[in-house]
């Protein structure tokens, strides 16, 4: 007996991932040695058993339509044997698709994620590099006026100070959070040029409206700008300078709660004598679920600081969603481009649907984001599973099982090919505008920094009580450094929406929150990183298909994660016009180096071309090959033999390239020369020390050898971990 199905097999599921409604779905199951084979589908608690037929070589099939309506399908196969007995087969054990198992029992199903053909996700968001940033962390610009704070708060003197944690708040059960920096909206301005070279186009910030904490997730007017932030003024001009940037602002909408210090709520008393809290004819007062008024009632995660609010009650959508300057609406026309929600998967699904229609109504291109931790198609919340991608509801999530596969991937807590399905099986659930749209991040405001968390160093997030200022040993910090770079490196290669917390590309340290939320350090980065960050950044914003490129995962053993992404026909994977090319990553979590025949089959296509190409005309070829052909095109070749650009079968690819017909023109001219580099590695001083390779070539047909008058190399010219090269040939 056999049996055997493999999601993301065209063989036995085509078409492959989420589909549109309507669309004809064919299922195929292998079955050797079983005479009878049926499909179960589950639909919206409805359960059908159909039965497949014979196709060929022990298939068995079942072709059917999917629903007219969006939702989730389910299915598994079930046989019997010659004997009787029942057979099954779902999916794996880890519950995340492709090759599936047998079992005697019921197993779990395959998904299918049936989303509305109509679903669009704004394009920006697939093409864009989104930027968080906590205001009052950023940048400060003018005086800091303590008559802006809310009671009881201050400023630090110092800029640079870590941020303050005092949790023993008898009041209110909950840490003060009552600790300013003076960040506010014109120091985000002020710093655009500097937002824009990394290649920013979106901007995300942390709640800006009036509330008693520093981190705004308990508001206490959505109407008005917090005034150590600045004023709907200045938040008006800042949307206006982002725009003539090409850039957009995301605003957090928290609407699951507000802030018993609050006009909605009003507990302390300081928005006179109203609200829901010290009036029960409040207007406000239907808002809240009291069980005991006043004192007794509802709050999120028991912060008596944080009062749940019914997002059900009409006056409550009215305010938000519905009333002509309502909340969403109102900032939306005031330069914002989309709201992220707060806790979106404790909001009522309908609540969700009337704020994405209304904002869309306001701005076609508006985004609605939400905070949801787990995979956003089949989160399970009250009870209820949820997917916030059939197009009606959400445009993108915080990817954050994006962002846990990666760390434990980079930090050795699984290997490659665990890696490779958990991001398999995120791209088989989302629909395609839904997965290109994702806002892929490694840190966030409720996370540790990456770098601590990429370090591996131990519990970054314990519970408050146990967090304080954490200063990371060097060793620490330049495993981190390493790590991230190549975790960016790979968000910046995947599908989705890149987005950078704030000062991690500045070499921002700290454990979870309040550590996780220091100021950025101006004149204090680390320079290299911030670098790094801008040319990957910047490289993917310029290549068409890293952002809407076709996608391959592949995993070279335990160690490797391979990228590929391309375009090929002139169309991306959207079907819109875009410029052919195609891009290859591969992250190496190993300390040695691992062989992969990507590149050997590169080098050998590029031979395949020029050989061909020489037979038309003459060839003249330039580029960094990474790879240093004799001991003499690097200064230590001893440490450095084996290694990636100076290992044996690099080099031979080489000597087989310039065999083929071709001339290496610099060794050609200068055989003996040394201390010729066109590269230097960034760190332990190389350049300075000149402890360089030369890997950067101009390589010509042989026949044109005898024209070439000079080959050379432009060490003094610095703007890179690079210098140019040079070639004068006489025609």
């Amino acid at each position: 007996m056999n049996i055997f199905h493999d999601s993301r097999d065209p063989v036995y599921r085509a078409p492959q991932g989420a589909a549109p409604c309507g669309t004809q779905l064919r299922l195929r199951v292998r079955a050797e040695g079983l005479h009878k084979v049926n499909l179960r589908l589950w639909w919206q608690d409805s359960e059908s058993l159909l039965p497949m037929k014979p196709a060929h070589a022990g298939l068995y099939e079942c072709d059917l339509a999917l629903p007219a309506e969006p939702g989730l399908l389910w299915y598994f196969f079930v046989a019997e044997d010659g004997e009787g007995r029942t057979w099954y087969f779902g999916n794996a054990a880890d519950g995340l698709g492709g090759a599936g198992m047998t079992t005697d029992t019921q197993p779990a199903g395959y998904q299918v994620t049936v989303y509305d053909p109509a679903y669009e996700t704004p394009v920006w968001m697939r093409d864009g590099m989104m930027l968080q940033i906590m205001v009052d962390r950023f940048n400060c610009v003018g005086e800091k006026d303590v008559n802006n704070l809310p009671p009881a708060s201050y400023y630090h003197v110092h800029w640079d100070d870590d941020p303050t944690l005092i949790i023993n708040d008898d009041k209110y059960g909950d840490n003060c959070n009552n600790d300013y920096f003076g960040g506010n909206l014109r120091g985000v301005m002020e710093k655009l040029d500097y937002i824009q070279s990394l290649g920013v186009t979106a901007l995300y910030f942390n709640p800006i409206f009036k509330a008693r904490s520093n981190h705004k997730y308990n508001t206490g007017d959505y109407m008005t700008i917090d005034p150590s932030f600045g004023t709907e003024a200045d938040f008006r001009a800042l949307c206006e300078a982002a725009r003539e940037r090409g850039m957009r602002v995301v605003l957090d909408g928290v609407f699951s709660h507000t802030g018993s210090d609050s006009l909605y709520f009003n507990r302390d008393g300081h928005y006179g004598p109203g609200g829901a809290y010290n009036d029960p004819d409040s207007p406000y007062r239907e808002w809240y679920r009291f069980k005991q008024w006043p004192d007794d009632y509802e709050c999120w995660w028991n912060f008596k600081t944080l009062p749940n609010v019914h997002e059900e009650t009409e006056s409550y959508q009215d305010y938000i969603i519905r009333n002509d300057d309502s909340v969403t609406a109102h900032w939306i026309r005031a330069g914002a481009a989309g709201w992220r929600l707060d806790v979106a998967d404790e909001l009522p699904m309908e609540f969700i649907r009337r704020m994405r229609k209304r904002i869309r109504a306001e701005r076609p291109d508006a985004a609605l984001i939400g905070e949801v931790w787990e995979d956003p198609t089949n989160k399970v919340a009250y009870g209820e599973m949820r997917c916030y991608a059939l197009g009606d509801t959400l445009d993108s999530c915080m990817n954050y099982p994006l962002r846990d596969a990666i760390l434990d991937f980079m930090r050795c807590h699984t290997d490659a090919g665990q890696f490779v399905r958990r991001l398999e099986n995120l791209r088989e659930n989302m629909p395609a505008p839904f997965f290109y749209s994702e806002m892929n991040l490694l840190g966030s405001h409720d996370t540790p920094r990456a770098i601590n968390a990429l370090a591996d160093i131990g519990d970054m997030a314990p519970d408050r009580v146990y967090r304080h200022p954490f200063m990371m040993s060097p060793e620490d910090y330049n495993r981190g450094k390493r790590r991230m770079i190549a975790a960016w490196t790979l968000i910046c290669a995947l599908p989705g929406m890149p987005c950078l917390y704030y000062g991690d590309e500045a070499g921002l340290t700290g454990m979870a929150d309040p550590y996780n939320r220091a100021t950025y350090p101006w004149g204090h980065e680390d320079a290299q990183l911030v670098d790094t960050y801008r040319r990957i950044m910047n490289d993917r914003m310029s290549t068409p298909a890293l952002r809407t490129g076709d996608l391959r995962l592949s995993a070279i053993g335990a160690d490797v994660a391979l990228v590929e992404r391309r375009i090929e026909g002139g169309k991306d994977v959207f079907g819109a016009p875009a410029e052919n090319g195609s891009r290859a990553l591969a992250v190496n979590r190993c300390g040695e180096l691992r062989r992969i025949e990507y590149r050997m089959n590169w080098e050998d296509d590029l031979r395949a071309y020029l050989m061909a190409l020489d037979k038309k005309k003459p060839v003249i070829y330039t580029g960094d090959l990474n790879v240093a052909h004799e001991e003499i095109d690097l200064k230590n070749p001893g440490p450095n033999r084996g290694n990636a650009g100076f290992s044996d079968e690099e080099r031979g690819k080489m000597t087989t390239l310039l065999s083929s017909g071709f001339t290496d023109t610099f060794r050609a001219l200068y055989p003996y020369r040394t201390g010729a580099y066109s590269w230097w590695s960034y760190r332990f001083h190389a350049r300075e020390n000149n402890a360089g390779w030369r890997i950067d070539y101009f390589i010509v047909s042989d026949r044109l050898v005898d024209k070439v008058t000079q080959s050379d190399i432009y060490p003094e010219i610095h703007g890179s971990d690079h210098c140019p090269v040079g070639l004068h040939v006489e025609l």
